[in-house]
């Protein structure tokens, strides 16, 4: 079964981007500042790649597909469990913009608040990622023929292909607006 090996892929590519988030915390802790044009970009690969592309897939497409399926009770709940840290993952970005503009505009504690953000990602997504590959994908493998998989991952691909166009159409609002 091959649908889930996109979104083990773009794993490897998120543990990168946490390992950069890892080493700004560490001059965050050691300069007592930071680059708020970081963490725009780390909030920009959090937001659009991470979540909305990568969870997006998960959420719009596999999830959905499992909720058809006869799942195992703990195979619903860890689902359920997926989608919630899901959830405390755009609360925690939507929180590390709100600081990142507090430490712009030079209010106390900001940095503080960025260094908490920060970290709270950097302790979440391995743990998030590692029940996935090794708890949750595999278990779900059972519940998709061959067939089904190879539908799922063609929408996979169509879902990467049409997600481009929604961020860029999303940037051109948000001028307009």
């Amino acid at each position: 079964m091959q649908a889930r090996g996109p979104l083990m892929i773009e794993h490897r590519l998120i543990e990168r981007m946490i390992a950069r988030i890892a080493e700004t915390l560490k001059q965050i802790e050691t300069e007592r500042r930071v680059d708020p044009l970081f963490i725009d970009a780390a909030v920009d690969f959090i937001r659009i790649y991470a979540d909305r592309t990568h969870h997006g897939k998960e959420e719009d497409i596999l999830f959905r597909a499992l909720r058809e399926r006869d799942l195992s009770a703990e195979d619903r709940r860890r689902m359920d469990e997926l989608i919630e840290e899901h959830v405390f993952g755009r609360e925690t970005t939507r929180a590390l913009v709100d600081a990142n503009q507090r430490y712009r505009g030079g209010q106390a504690g900001a940095l503080a608040a960025i260094a908490q953000g920060l970290h709270t990602l950097v302790d979440f997504y391995p743990k998030h990622i590692e029940k996935e590959d090794k708890v949750f994908f595999p278990a779900a493998r059972a519940y998709f023929s061959e067939e089904e998989d190879q539908a799922m991952l063609r929408e996979f691909q169509e879902f990467d292909r049409k997600m481009i166009h929604e961020k860029y159409e999303g940037v051109v609002a948000a001028l307009e607006a």
